[in-house]
């Protein structure tokens, strides 16, 4: 494929032609069956013709259709073992791979919005791209001062391949939802749909990273790289070599996936903290493991974060209410619990719950956090995925009546993101450690910090985050 496809009728043809396909290929399966293949392996068989051509038009259309590939990835560790082999690789090649743009393409628009003169603002500059994402590719190059950059393009006509792709995508969620078992693929696609200009806005995702970089420049675990340069569809930003997040799911020694899972969850609960800002698109395309720096012990890998087009601003962290039903429901107050969340709006007004039964429901979701550390595995999240998927399971009765506030959809996809990747890696981490050092209201001290009737400032700034910054909660996972 040569560019992105940019009409309408191109791109909804190709993505129409899924449906059908799969009932071609269902057709094709029984058609094994009468010849006396078992259903196992016409099983397997399907899924990896289905897994082929489905991430292939994802990949080709780039646009909404890869973005919705690249999200679905993640939760690749949460389909039954017997589906998920065929659909590991397909998933996978989303994650740091996508067919280029044409050079002549790239230097047209590095012409058009850096002037005519743009290669002189490079010492040298690869036509070849270093990787290709769903709206844009970026090349590697040296900037003006002798500093590696990366130079990210966006591909043009990116925000209307954007919207007319997950509008059609959304036609299919039904078909689509069976790949991830315990999943609404509807909400997924309306919420990526919501955040498009956010994404298209180069402005916006360098002050995010700005901010990011200035918070993190000293930082001993994490490093964001600077922004140079940027212009409607160009971004320069420092480079960074490290092994992708892919690389060392696939193929990381256990110290590499031990310390790439504590530093990414570490990152999700400080960011917040300490930039006010949530770093949103958790896939493994966006994270790199970095080796330790000349001198430094060889257990200090840090983490690279690369790609701040989707944020979500939190100007207080993330609310203490969080923290404060998280501590609860390890205690097993479930009665607290139950009102909180009927306070949050995660149970309605005209819904009536047993307390013990939402707890019981709640319970084997944040089990990460009542170990000192704990292991994430396919396992672990496949059992929870069917615990909630399961129609003959409690829980899955429980669930369906439970609701999502629309404040809390960006945390919670943003939290299940990163506990897939978590379990794809494999890795064993001290999560309670993160909780209680960035989570507010996680600690039972937080409590008694409260101010006393002398201290009205303070008083004021614990009431301000339930009313305002109510995203995010991790019992976010309860409406299934």
């Amino acid at each position: 494929m040569s560019d992105l496809p940019r009409k309408a009728v191109t791109r909804t043809a190709k993505l129409a032609a899924l449906p059908i396909g799969i009932a071609g290929r269902a057709t094709w399966g029984l058609g094994k069956r009468i010849g006396g293949k078992s259903a196992e392996i016409v099983g397997r068989e399907l899924q990896q013709r289905t897994a082929e051509q489905l991430f292939k038009v994802l990949g080709e259309l780039k646009g909404g259709a890869m973005k919705f590939g690249q999200a679905l990835s993640v939760f690749e560790s949460a389909l039954p073992e017997e589906v998920a082999g065929p659909y590991r690789a397909a998933l996978t090649k989303l994650q740091e791979a996508a067919p280029p743009m044409p050079t002549a393409t790239v230097h047209s628009v590095l012409e058009e919005r850096l002037g005519e003169d743009w290669r002189e603002l490079f010492l040298e500059f690869e036509d070849k791209p270093a990787a290709a994402a769903s709206i844009g590719q970026v090349h590697r190059a040296v900037w003006h001062d002798g500093r590696e950059v990366a130079v990210k393009v966006q591909y043009p006509g990116a925000g209307e391949a954007l919207l007319s792709d997950l509008t059609q995508l959304s036609r299919f969620a039904k078909l689509l939802g069976p790949l991830i078992p315990g999943m609404d693929i509807k909400p997924l696609i309306a919420e990526l749909r919501d955040r498009v200009s956010e994404e298209l806005d180069y402005d916006l995702e360098a002050q995010a990273q700005r901010e990011h970089a200035r918070e993190f420049a000293q930082d001993p675990d994490v490093l964001v790289p600077d922004v140079l340069h940027q212009s409607e569809q160009v971004l320069v930003t420092e480079w960074i070599d490290g092994i992708p997040m892919s690389e060392v799911i696939a193929d990381g020694t256990e110290e590499q996936r031990d310390r790439a899972g504590q530093l990414l969850a570490r990152f999700l609960f400080s960011g917040p903290a300490r930039t006010g800002l949530l770093h949103a698109d958790p896939h493994p395309g966006n994270f790199r493991l970095l080796p330790p720096e000349e001198g430094a012990d060889e257990s200090e890998w840090r983490l690279g974060v690369l790609d701040f087009g989707t944020v979500d601003r939190l100007p207080g962290g993330l609310p203490d209410t969080i923290g404060h039903s998280l501590r609860m429901t390890l205690e097993g107050e479930a009665e607290a619990v139950y009102e909180l969340l009927r306070e949050e709006g995660f149970v309605k007004e005209k819904i009536e719950l047993d307390p013990d039964a939402v707890l019981d429901y709640l319970l084997p979701i944040i089990e990460p956090a009542q170990a000192d550390a704990f292991t994430f595995t396919r396992s672990w999240i496949r059992n929870q995925a069917g615990r909630i998927a399961d129609v003959r399971s409690p829980a899955h009765q429980l669930g369906k009546q439970l609701n999502l506030p629309p404040s809390y959809l960006l945390i919670h996809r943003v939290t299940l993101s990163t506990i897939g990747v978590l379990c794809q890696l494999g890795a064993t981490v001290r999560l309670r450690d993160e909780l209680e050092s960035w989570l507010p209201g996680f600690l039972a001290a937080d409590e008694s910090d409260e101010p006393d009737e002398t201290d009205e400032s303070t008083d004021e700034t614990t009431d301000e985050s339930p009313d305002g910054e109510d995203e995010g909660a991790v019992q976010g996972e309860s409406a299934g």
